[in-house]
């Protein structure tokens, strides 16, 4: 569209020249004075920078003037025209560059929108996965067995109790302990009593430990699982 614009402003210009210059040629010659001797030299300016060209004393162009008038106006003409086409020539160039600008703008935003699209779903892909850790650190804290310092010593002293009988009175004595809570109010009381037989357990001795879980797995395989599974779970605070 602006190359249109340029050639039909060009194509006016040159038009608009060549009708001013046709019509200076065109233009008839002044009529001379009656008092020769007072008569000035006329001139004529042409397009060349102001070359004057006398007239005859008859007030006529010979035509030697009219062909030298005449190639002068040609000559500025291919000037203009010269000129035009210069200029013609740099709009072209200019808008070639900005469509090759705007090429590369396309090209840069295309890579960018993708850019945004890869950390849009990496976003969301980590925003998952922190919500799971974060489930995942919840179920440990609900499973994990604390152990604070004031009950600390309480269960050291049961645990030395436990280590100075058998082992099936031992697991007896902490099957016992599982069941009472087990006949409580709900699950809560369930896992209360499932803690306290573990943490009695965790402060036996190794040697004792062992006897009594041996012990467990032949009366009370599932409990005995379940209590070495909670053995890991255990955590002092």
């Amino acid at each position: 569209m602006i190359k249109k614009i340029i050639i039909i402003a060009a194509a006016g210009l040159v038009s608009f020249a060549g009708a001013f210059v046709l019509a200076r040629l065109t233009k008839p010659a002044p009529v001379p004075q009656s008092d020769e001797s007072k008569q000035p030299a006329v001139t004529a300016s042409d397009f060349t920078g102001g070359h004057v060209l006398p007239l005859p004393e008859d007030g006529t162009m010979s035509a030697t003037d009219s062909a030298k008038r005449k190639a002068m106006t040609e000559k500025r003409l291919k000037s203009l025209v010269f000129e035009i086409r210069e200029k013609i020539q740099e709009y072209n160039n200019k808008l070639q560059a900005l469509e090759l600008q705007a090429q590369r703008l396309q090209v840069t935003r295309s890579a960018l929108q993708k850019d945004i699209e890869a950390l849009n779903n990496l976003q969301i892909e980590l925003t998952s996965t922190v919500t799971s850790l974060k489930q995942q650190r919840d179920e440990l804290i609900k499973t994990r067995v604390d152990i604070d310092k004031k009950e600390k010593a309480n269960l050291v002293s049961i645990a030395a109790t436990y280590d100075k009988m058998d082992p099936i009175s031992a697991g007896e004595l902490l099957t016992n302990i599982c069941k009472e809570k087990e006949q409580g109010s709900g699950i809560e009381e369930a896992d209360s009593g499932l803690n306290d037989a573990v943490k009695i357990l965790h402060y036996m001795t190794e040697r004792t430990k062992a006897k009594v879980l041996a012990a467990l797995v032949t009366a009370q395989p599932q409990l005995a699982s379940v209590l070495c599974r909670k053995l890991k779970q255990i955590s002092e605070i």
